[in-house]
């Protein structure tokens, strides 16, 4: 959408049978999460060519971004605790509270940094304000490609 050019989207069942493919050379181009692939890039059967987050990665630090070379494009995998509807706010803001703390933790953001992916905490508030924005973000992206569910 943002360079013209056209890519062939191949299906798979989940991210070891693609990188299979990947590193056998079946397929030519992979975007792939850092935290399953780095591994692979370590022991030199994956050549990473830019990062899709805004920034460069701690684990690759010397990985352009995709933004280097297309102004704008950013694209991030993100993970998320939610509760069902009606939850009450007491409940919810003890939950947030827990989450971060876990998230704020050294031992934590130790490890999840080594496998390459970064930890945010924040609202639940800015939570909400992160799903709404990616939503609108990613419906523009399938409402340009024109891709229907099957």
């Amino acid at each position: 959408m943002m360079t013209g050019i056209s890519m062939i989207h191949v299906p798979y069942r989940g991210g070891a049978p693609a990188l299979t493919d990947m590193i056998s050379g079946q397929v030519e181009v992979m975007f792939d999460n850092v935290p399953t692939s780095i591994e692979f890039i370590r022991a030199g059967k994956l050549r990473p060519l830019a990062v899709t987050t805004a920034q460069r990665s701690e684990v690759l630090p010397d990985l352009p971004t995709v933004a280097d070379f297309v102004p704008g494009y950013e694209a991030s995998a993100w993970y998320g605790v939610g509760a069902p509807k009606g939850t009450p706010a007491e409940i919810i803001d003890k939950l947030n509270t827990e989450i971060n703390a876990i998230l704020a933790n050294p031992k934590t953001k130790s490890r999840f940094a080594e496998l390459g992916a970064s930890l945010i905490g924040g609202s639940a508030a800015d939570f909400g304000r992160l799903v709404v924005e990616e939503t609108d973000k990613w419906g523009k992206v399938v409402r340009f490609s024109g891709a229907k569910p099957d």
